[in-house]
């Protein structure tokens, strides 16, 4: 038995380089960045000139046709085992979670998008895990869910207690948004497909159900004189989160591990809305404030990144 196969040289060999650190690190800050900026974006293009269809066709075209050579070679539907799987994908991650969230958007300000959407997902994916794969928490990742449900309370009870202005619809919006996108988050490994096949294949079909009333939306804003609000939809909907996004983050979970490319969503919340304050001018109050630091520290702590060893 040579020295290499020991236990401590094989943990020496597992530890990522200075580089691959780095480099993991630039790729997750990347997708975190879009991240922020796809919430603030999408606020500003469904209150203005663009219905929640419009950009969500706008949203899915670009990684149906970029990410075309990978879902061509699974064909327009999934084999039969991965069917269910896929079904919950496409409910969790495609057209129908796209309005869902869009329209939320219009009651919501972009500082309660982060904590009500990224932040809530590992909540709801941990009790699902809890109660039906009987998943053990530890200390650490059990006050990390406890940080992100105190968020989603305080930003609940505003909505309770000041009820006219509308807002508690978009949270409900975003709770469910969130509830769609932890169905994805457990069913994207089952597929038994490739990252890219699954987000091309989810574009496609998105693309095809959208069309019929997003591509006249597209058409009518164009003529109507807002073809650069559409073309920077498409730049930050399309390319830049939907495909840009997904590489970067999957390059930065190859380098750093899941657990702590994932503590890194934790930014998205404070991310999307300190963009606000300067594009939207949106200013949050105490509530948004401590929804955004309580989910931002509890995903970090729930994802496991800082468990020991």
């Amino acid at each position: 038995m040579t020295t290499s196969s020991s236990p401590a040289a094989t943990d020496v060999a597992a530890q990522p380089s200075m580089a691959d650190r780095l480099t993991g690190y630039a790729c997750a800050l990347l997708a975190i960045a879009i991240w922020g900026g796809w919430i603030v974006s999408t606020r500003h293009a469904v209150h203005g000139h663009l219905p929640p269809a419009t950009v969500g066709w706008l949203r899915f075209v670009v990684p149906a046709v970029v990410l075309a050579p990978a879902w061509l070679k699974v064909g327009l539907w999934p084999r039969r085992e991965s069917f269910i799987p896929f079904v919950l994908c496409f409910v969790g991650a495609g057209g129908l979670f796209f309005l869902t969230v869009a329209t939320a958007m219009r009651f919501v300000p972009a500082a309660d998008v982060g904590p009500l959407l990224p932040g809530t997902m590992p909540l709801i994916v941990a009790v699902v895990s809890v109660l039906v794969f009987h998943e053990r928490l530890g200390s650490l990742r059990l006050f990390g869910f406890i940080f992100i449900a105190l968020g989603v309370l305080t930003l609940g009870g505003r909505g309770l207690l000041y009820p006219e202005d509308g807002a508690w619809r978009g949270h409900l919006l975003l709770l469910t948004g969130a509830a769609m996108w932890a169905c994805y988050t457990l069913a994207f490994r089952r597929t038994g497909m490739k990252a890219t096949a699954i987000v091309g294949m989810v574009g496609l079909w998105s693309t095809i159900i959208l069309t019929p009333v997003g591509l006249p939306g597209v058409v009518a804003a164009v003529q109507d004189g807002y073809g650069r609000e559409v073309l920077i939809q498409l730049l930050v909907q399309g390319l830049l989160s939907g495909v840009v996004a997904l590489v970067a983050f999957g390059i930065a979970i190859e380098r750093l591990g899941s657990s702590r490319a994932a503590a890194f969503t934790g930014l998205v919340p404070a991310l999307a809305a300190g963009i606000a304050v300067p594009v939207l001018g949106e200013h949050p109050d105490m509530a948004a404030v401590i929804g955004v630091i309580g989910t931002g520290i509890g995903v970090m702590l729930a994802s496991g990144a800082f468990r020991r060893g």
